[in-house]
């Protein structure tokens, strides 16, 4: 087959502007260039600013992961001032962190994920007709079940957070409101109600039996549920073996407590037949803007500069900035978290590096962060003290890195005379789908759509469709 140029987009089920192009031939993917093509520009609405306006901005970046940018802004002012939360706050800011991060994931499947098998074009499949019938767009009873679930289950944010989205509860030294007894029970038996619908629908088992699951036999043995649906579906189409990514796997380390964080930071570097977990050192982040129509040096996010290119140089083709550590692109999510925690079947499936995998790591920390979840309101005590207190300094600077349910999420704030001097963002979308950087490596999203099958008379190809929503992208946050 000759070569030929597509543009694939934009994507529905994804938050946010989308566009692919690919370069085709024989029949697969030889190259292909993500464009972010909304601009949006917070970074620059913040310079100037009293720094506690981030905890009220930077959470209007995105009406679905607002706590985890509302939780990075309050850690950079923490490190900023030296405040620190108090153990209860910083047990409830993982509770509301949490709850959101597991309500985008069942989401992410439910909605925007699995509707993709009940295309017509795999009405052949020996599993087609349980996809209709569970996943079909507006109709499946998968999601309407999910969706009821997920709204029981936000009613915690309210609790402890007032509300959702925007919340502003979760503050440098704490979070603004304590719960009281009843309000703890209530927690509890939200989350009780929520692990029946997982152990229902979803997992059709025990959550703790998916949790010690070690390797690949023991998932592809799983047969219960819609995750066992999923299963069959991913063996029969070959999605193990689709949309490998750099198999470099980044994490900041998710819900800070004060004996540490839940799951470990580092970098997970390795290939098909496995790898290694590396120390991670924040201050090799750099943002390259080569390939972005962006002007500017690369620079770490301290230094960084968001200054658009408004002549948009044909040079360029994203308005995505391309974030490397040591150089290197690094893909981050679920995958990446999971991997980088040593969970057993986590490193499994970061040597295995595709579609499949993203979204049976998505699954495992379903699981986890449900049983975590639990854990934490059980700890709840109403009569400790949930704030602390903080003064923010004339100047400094400070970092928030938290683990969004998309991946790695930080914020870097500089403050002089009082006022915010620079704010620089690093979305998890913005590591996924950055373009190529100065070099001409490609971000993980390119790299791993090269070797996709693409018909002759597809548009917008499947195998395209599985890999790009593989990483659950959200747009909006990719250009902040």
């Amino acid at each position: 087959m000759s070569g030929r140029q597509l543009l694939v987009g934009p994507f529905n089920r994804v938050e946010g502007d989308l566009e692919v192009r690919l370069e085709v031939e024989d029949g697969r993917v030889r190259a292909a260039y993500a464009n972010s093509p909304l601009f949006r520009g917070f970074e620059i609405m913040l310079r100037g600013r009293d720094p506690r306006d981030a905890l009220t901005i930077t959470p209007r970046i995105c009406g679905i992961c607002s706590i985890s940018q509302s939780a990075a802004a309050a850690f950079a002012l923490a490190e900023a001032s030296g405040a620190e939360p108090t153990p209860q706050g910083a047990l409830a800011a993982a509770i509301l962190h949490g709850v959101e991060n597991l309500a985008d994931h069942v989401t992410h499947f439910n909605l925007f994920f699995m509707p993709d098998f009940a295309r017509p074009a795999y009405a052949h499949r020996p599993w087609h007709a349980r996809m209709v019938e569970r996943f079909t767009a507006t109709k499946g009873s998968a999601a309407r079940a999910a969706l009821d679930a997920r709204a029981r289950l936000m009613h915690i944010t309210g609790v402890l957070g007032g509300k959702w989205p925007h919340t502003l509860a979760i503050q440098p030294a704490g979070v603004t409101r304590a719960p009281d007894m009843a309000e703890r029970v209530r927690i509890l038996a939200t989350l009780r109600s929520f692990r029946r619908h997982l152990e229902g629908a979803l997992f059709g088992a025990p959550l703790e039996d998916f949790t010690a699951l070690s390797g690949l036999a023991d998932l592809d043995a799983w047969q219960m549920g819609d995750a066992g649906l999923f299963l069959d579906a991913a063996r029969d189409l070959g999605l193990a073996g689709l949309g490998a990514g750099p198999r470099r796997y980044l994490s900041f380390g998710a819900y800070p407590q004060p004996a540490g964080r839940t799951t470990r930071p580092g970098v997970w570097v390795g290939s098909e037949t496995g790898g290694a977990v590396h120390s991670l050192d924040p201050a090799g982040i750099e943002e390259d803007v080569a390939q972005s129509w962006m002007l500017g040096a690369p620079a770490h996010p301290y230094d960084g500069v968001t200054r658009p290119d408004e002549a948009m140089a044909e040079a360029a083709y994203s308005w995505c900035k391309a974030p490397r550590l040591q150089g290197a692109p690094c893909e981050v999510g679920a995958l990446a978290r999971q991997a980088v925690d040593r969970h057993p079947l986590g490193v499994a499936l970061a040597a295995e590096g595709g579609v499949r995998a993203r979204v049976a790591a998505r699954l495992l920390e379903i699981a986890r962060t449900q049983i975590w979840l639990e854990t934490w309101a059980g700890a709840l005590d109403p009569q400790a003290s949930f704030m602390g207190r903080f003064d923010l300094p004339d100047t400094g600077q400070g970092a928030g890195l938290v683990e969004a349910a998309r991946g790695s999420l930080g914020h870097w704030i500089r403050i002089e005379g009082g006022r915010i001097a620079n704010y620089q963002i690093v979305a998890p979308t913005t590591w996924n789908f950055s373009p190529r950087d100065g070099a001409g490596r490609p971000g993980p999203l390119e790299l791993a759509l090269e070797g996709a099958p693409v018909c002759a008379d597809e548009a917008s190809p499947l195998s395209v469709q599985h890999i790009v929503r593989s990483f659950d992208p959200c747009m909006v946050c990719t250009v902040h």
